[in-house]
């Protein structure tokens, strides 16, 4: 499996494996709609537009893309660093080190 990481950052795993940015960053853009006033807070509806950046499916390859991206898409072949998992490695100042591995459809 060929892994190409679409997202602008070096994404290290926990075991040392680093995936280097490729140079082609996809993106999504993301529209806000006011939904409602609760609790003297304006909450809003996001809804995403055209992804860009994100290439046909080749088989055998898998996109790394970013969160924002992996949530608008409904690809089998596009994975996002697992972020949220408890074996996240973080330094002191609690920024991201390295992810065990991807999150996927």
């Amino acid at each position: 499996m060929i892994y190409i990481n679409l997202t602008p950052h070096a994404i290290k795993l926990n075991d040392g494996t680093v995936f280097e940015p490729s140079g082609i960053v996809a993106r999504v853009s993301a529209d806000l709609q006011e939904a409602e006033f609760l609790g003297g807070v304006q909450l809003y509806r996001q809804t995403f537009g055209d992804v860009e950046g994100l290439p046909e499916v080749i088989p055998g390859t898998m996109y790394i893309v970013s969160a924002l991206v992996f949530a608008a898409v409904d690809r089998g072949d596009c994975v996002a660093p697992a972020t949220g998992s408890k074996e996240t490695v973080r330094n002191e100042a609690g920024h991201i080190v390295s992810v065990p591995g991807f999150v996927t459809k």
